[in-house]
C-alpha cells in the first residue's frame, strides 16, 4: 500500500510538472521579466522599469520601428514618478529632509502627484503651491493623496508671486523641509541618465537609432539625451519636440536666440519660456527640434486609441506625434524612441468633449471617422 502510495505521488508530480512546463512555454517572455524584477521593497521600488511599446499601425505604415515607453503604468500614473523620487532622494543622501519633514513643490500636475505617492511611502508632509487655472479636479485628487494644497494666480516665472517661488519661500519657512525645485534640481535630469535612458538602451538592445520627447522641466529630454548620446558615442540623434507657447523650438532653430514667450498649448506640463538648469548640460546636444501643433496633438490622441488601442493624454501624443515625423525625414528602416508620458484619465473631460474641442478651435482636427469617440457634450 505504501510504495503503491509513493508511485502514485511520483506519477501525479512529473505530471504536474510535465503541466507546469506546458503552461510556461507559452509565456517564456512574462516569466523572463517576471524573475527579472522579482519583489520590490515599497511603491518607490515599482517606479521605472516601463515596458516599450512598438506602435504598430504607426511603425508598419512608415516601416520604421515606431516605439513608445509606456510611463502611464508607473504607480503615480506618469513618468514624473521618476523625478519624484529621486528629487527626494536627493535631498536625503543631503541632509535636508529628515524622518517627518515636509516636501514643498510648485507644480501644475504631474509632478505633484508622482510625490504624493513618494511622500506617503516615505512617511514626509508634503506641500504644493500651483496657478489656480488647474482643474478642481487635479487639486482634488492632490488632496485625496495627502498633500496640502496652495492654487495660486497664475503669473509669469519672472513675477515674485509666480507658484515656484512662492512654494521656495514657504519651505524656507519651516524646519525640517526643502523645496525639491523641480525645474532647476539635476537630480530630476539624473533620475534619466539612471533609469530611462539605460532602459531603453538595453530594451532595444541598442538598435535604437533616435530619441524624441517634449520638454517642461527638460529632466526626461536631457538625461535621456545624455546617456543614449554617450552610449552610443553620439550615433543617436535626440530631438525636441515643443508644443505652441513654448520659446525652445526656436531657440534651438535660431542657434539660441531666446525670445519672448506667447501663445498656448492645449497639452500641459509640457512647453518653456527659459532654457531650466536640467537642460543647460545637455541642449547642445540636441540634432534638432520639432514643432507640433495642438491639431495635431488632438488628432493623435484619437489616432492612437482608435488605432493602437492607447488611451493617452494629450502631452504622450505629441510625443508620439514628433515620432512619426521623426521616423519620416529618417527614413524606412530607423528605429525611433519617445515617451508615453501619462493617459487621457486625467483630461477625459476636455479631450472627449465636443464643446471643448469647439472653443480650442479643434473639432475640425478630429478625422471624421473618429468622431465617434467624442463621447462627451
Amino acid at each position: 500500500m505504501f510504495r503503491l502510495g509513493v508511485r502514485t505521488f511520483a506519477t501525479t508530480a512529473r505530471r504536474a510538472a510535465e503541466t507546469a512546463a506546458q503552461m510556461e512555454a507559452l509565456n517564456q517572455y512574462g516569466i523572463g521579466v517576471s524573475k527579472a524584477q522579482g519583489i520590490v521593497k515599497g511603491m518607490t521600488g515599482a517606479i521605472g522599469n516601463t515596458p516599450l511599446i512598438r506602435l504598430n499601425h504607426i511603425s508598419d505604415a512608415r516601416g520604421c520601428e515606431v516605439l513608445g515607453k509606456a510611463e502611464f503604468m508607473n504607480p503615480g500614473g506618469s513618468i514624473k514618478d521618476r523625478a519624484a523620487l529621486y528629487v527626494v532622494k536627493d535631498a536625503e543622501e543631503k541632509g535636508l529632509l529628515k524622518p517627518g519633514g515636509t516636501v514643498v513643490e510648485g507644480t501644475a500636475g504631474n509632478t505633484g502627484i508622482g510625490l504624493a505617492h513618494v511622500c506617503r511611502s516615505k512617511g514626509y508632509n508634503l506641500v504644493i503651491y500651483m496657478p489656480n487655472t488647474q482643474s478642481q479636479g487635479k487639486i482634488d485628487l492632490l488632496r485625496l493623496l495627502g498633500a496640502e494644497v496652495y492654487p495660486v494666480p497664475a503669473v509669469a516665472f519672472d513675477n515674485p508671486e509666480n507658484y515656484n517661488h512662492q512654494a521656495k519661500r514657504h519651505a524656507d519657512r519651516l524646519e525640517n523641509a526643502v523645496w525639491t525645485n523641480q525645474f532647476d534640481n539635476v537630480a530630476n535630469r539624473k533620475a534619466h541618465i539612471e533609469t530611462t535612458g539605460p532602459e531603453i538602451w538595453y530594451q532595444t538592445k541598442g538598435k535604437v537609432d533616435a530619441f524624441t520627447c517634449a520638454t517642461g522641466t527638460a529632466g526626461t529630454l536631457a538625461g535621456v539625451t545624455r546617456y543614449l548620446k554617450t552610449v552610443s558615442d553620439g550615433r543617436v540623434k535626440c530631438f525636441l519636440a515643443d508644443p505652441p507657447g513654448s520659446v525652445l523650438h526656436s531657440y534651438i532653430q535660431s542657434g539660441g536666440n531666446l525670445i519672448e514667450r506667447s501663445g498656448s498649448s492645449i497639452t500641459e506640463g509640457i512647453g518653456q519660456g527659459r532654457v531650466t538648469d536640467n537642460l543647460k548640460p545637455d541642449i547642445d546636444l540636441l540634432d534638432g527640434s520639432l514643432h507640433i501643433s495642438d491639431e495635431k496633438s488632438i488628432e493623435m490622441v484619437y489616432r492612437c486609441l482608435d488605432e493602437e488601442g492607447l488611451y493617452l493624454g494629450a502631452s504622450s501624443c505629441l510625443n508620439v506625434a514628433a515620432a512619426k515625423e521623426l521616423a519620416e525625414k529618417l527614413g524606412k528602416g530607423h528605429t525611433v524612441v519617445t515617451v508615453l508620458c501619462d493617459g487621457a484619465y486625467r483630461y477625459a473631460d476636455r479631450l472627449f468633449s465636443k464643446k471643448w474641442l469647439t472653443e480650442k478651435k479643434l473639432l475640425g482636427a478630429i478625422p471624421k471617422h473618429l468622431e465617434k469617440y467624442i463621447v462627451l457634450p
